[in-house]
């Protein structure tokens, strides 16, 4: 499938309460700045698992307000979680990391789990549907395994879940059929064994702090074959921008010296050629092999416009010399 992708696709999870409770009158005002500062179809990817449904409701709901015409919006909805009472003081999922929540969510990985999990999205979202469908964290749910045989369980699990995907797509019920994976030696397993993709979404993977060379060699392969790949959390969960969360959990100087070490000196080379380093984490995302867009968030509306510039932004060959020179990039 050949889609049109612009060079950002922005992200939902602060309409899913991310890190903090986000006011609905923000949300909206949020969504109104995407289409104030992108072109039509504004391509929005979204996901149960974010705020157990919440993003995708809250989605719908301020879409909906906004009057945005259906054929103005490209919603991308990542298949595997499907809503759950809430039976405990927060959430059973990503602990800390969802806030102000009034559902739970549970995986549901499975032929009839991926379909109810699409039947319940664009419930969700309304008068509004997901034309662009993936599974989402098959490597959460293949690590999850507690043994060899489990592991192969689960395996078949996610190969039947892509049966029902290619279904709908077959029956003109969705237009592309992809993955997002943080983990993404489980997009290359899935790919070894005949899944086709028609875009894969890369988490927490290619990043100017996170680059392994056999990655970049399956990025060039999954191009050659025309899949679109969509780059994704090139800030690490905002950590190379300044925040205090790396990849979906807290931390600080005490517990991950390392970490604070390699910001500390990616923040003093950016300032030496000026430029920010949100710039350069969004430049250096954008470049890598078969790279279509640049899936970015912000809870601010205020920023959307200085989001949708950093999808523009390149990296010059000095630069790029010194980020290798001083050990940042390999």
């Amino acid at each position: 499938m050949n889609l049109s992708w612009p060079r950002v696709v922005f992200g939902t999870t602060p309409l899913g309460n991310i890190y903090r409770i986000v006011p609905e009158a923000t949300k909206r005002e949020l969504i109104a700045e995407w289409f104030r500062h992108a072109d039509a179809p504004v391509f929005i990817d979204s996901a149960g698992k974010y705020g157990a449904g919440l993003a995708l409701e809250s989605l719908g709901r301020h879409l909906t307000a906004l009057e945005i015409a259906p054929k103005d919006v490209v919603i991308s909805n990542k298949l595997a979680w499907k809503r759950a009472p809430l039976v405990t003081p927060e959430p059973t999922f990503e602990p800390g990391a969802w806030f102000g929540l009034e559902h739970d969510a549970v995986q549901r990985i499975s032929y009839e789990g991926i379909l109810e999990c699409h039947e319940e999205g664009n419930r969700l979202l309304g008068t509004y549907e997901a034309r662009i469908v993936s599974v989402h964290d098959p490597d959460e749910y293949l690590a999850a395994a507690d043994s060899a045989a489990d592991d192969e369980r689960r395996f078949r699990d996610i190969l039947e879940a892509y049966r029902a995907l290619y279904e709908l797509k077959k029956a003109g019920k969705v237009d592309a059929v992809g993955v997002g994976a943080k983990n993404w030696l489980s997009i290359q397993r899935l790919h070894a064994a005949g899944v086709e993709f028609d875009w894969v979404m890369f988490a927490n993977s290619y990043t100017v702090m996170r680059h392994p060379p056999e990655l970049r060699r399956f990025m060039e392969a999954l191009s050659q074959r025309g899949t679109a790949i969509v780059n994704s959390a090139v800030f690490h969960g905002g950590f190379l921008t300044g925040g205090e969360f790396f990849d979906y959990r807290k931390v600080t100087r005490q517990s991950d010296p390392s970490l604070f070490d390699w910001r500390d000196r990616f923040e003093a080379l950016c300032a030496r050629f000026g430029m920010t380093p949100a710039a350069v984490a969004a430049a250096f995302g954008r470049s890598g092999p078969g790279v279509v867009a640049l899936a970015l968030s912000t809870s601010q509306p205020g920023r959307v416009n200085n989001m949708v510039a950093l999808a523009n932004a390149e990296i010059g060959a000095e630069l790029m010399s010194a980020l290798v020179e001083e050990g940042l990039v390999t």
